[in-house]
């Protein structure tokens, strides 16, 4: 069994896994994808060390776009996307996922790396307690449309900066503004869509100067490590957004904050 191989079957597994995550949460799996595919990459010894990072989130971002889309047809079939408030998102996400792509190159590395981790440790402790019992939650009214598309064009440019679908900001968003969970969820995995495609064209065309298509990268995005995780993760997605229906989700959120602060201290030594 040649290292190749091994490396898309260690995908492959990783897709289940963010898979399952993209339609139970509506997140496209990049908080799980970038370090995991970082550690991956160093062990097979895929390229250098400099470049791991931004290849392991342009990758993600990559499978994002498969994931997410077999997310959201998912929730679009049990009618959990809201479609008077999601081409409003979906537009501030595009145009913030399509200049942060292009800016990467011209980030230091180190700077994406904190980046990723301070966003990984806000968005656990935002999990942990967003699920904490207290007063009944004030009831405010959704946003109009442009001013909807500018917070979330926010969104769009840190989750394309760091590998995310988007879910982990636009859920919390769209709840604050009295969404229904399972409806912000479906919002959020129709934006991953987004979010993804333009993001990963800036990380293609960023990349084409640095890494080269005969070693399996189309930009930043590494081709091999694509296939194993849209390999797994397409079929998984679906498995998850019924599971929206029966699991308990504040208690699975408690579980994935503290895996993201595992993850965050990990990234560190990467």
């Amino acid at each position: 069994m040649t290292i190749s191989v091994l490396l898309i079957l260690s995908c492959a597994l990783l897709g289940c896994i963010v898979g399952f995550l993209a339609g139970l949460l509506g997140i496209g799996g990049g908080l799980i994808i970038v370090p995991v595919l970082s550690a991956i990459l160093l062990y097979f010894e895929v390229l250098a060390d400099e470049y791991v990072i931004v290849v392991a989130i342009a990758t993600s971002l990559a499978s994002i776009l498969f994931t997410s889309t077999s997310s959201a047809l998912a929730h679009h079939r049990n009618q959990n996307v809201p479609w008077e408030i999601a081409p409003w998102v979906m537009a501030g996400v595009a145009v913030g996922a399509l200049v942060s792509g292009f800016m990467v190159a011209l980030i230091p590395v180190h700077w994406v790396k904190w980046t990723f981790v301070i966003s990984v440790l806000l968005i656990a402790a935002k999990m942990v307690f967003s699920t904490r019992p207290g007063k009944a939650k004030k009831m405010r009214d959704l946003p109009s449309g442009p001013v909807l598309t500018g917070i979330t064009s926010l969104m769009g440019a840190l989750s394309a900066m760091i590998g995310i679908g988007g879910g982990v900001l636009i859920v919390p968003l769209l709840s604050y503004f009295g969404v229904d969970m399972r409806k912000a969820i479906g919002c959020a995995a129709v934006s991953g869509i987004v979010i993804a495609l333009f993001g990963s064209i800036g990380y293609v065309v960023s990349g084409g100067q640095a890494l080269k298509l005969t070693d399996g990268f189309a930009g930043f995005v590494y081709l091999p490590a694509l296939f194993g995780i849209v390999l797994t993760s397409w079929f998984v997605a679906p498995i998850g957004a019924k599971a929206t229906h029966t699991l308990p989700v504040p208690v699975i959120k408690k579980v994935f904050a503290l895996l993201l602060v595992v993850i965050a201290g990990k990234m560190l030594f990467y």
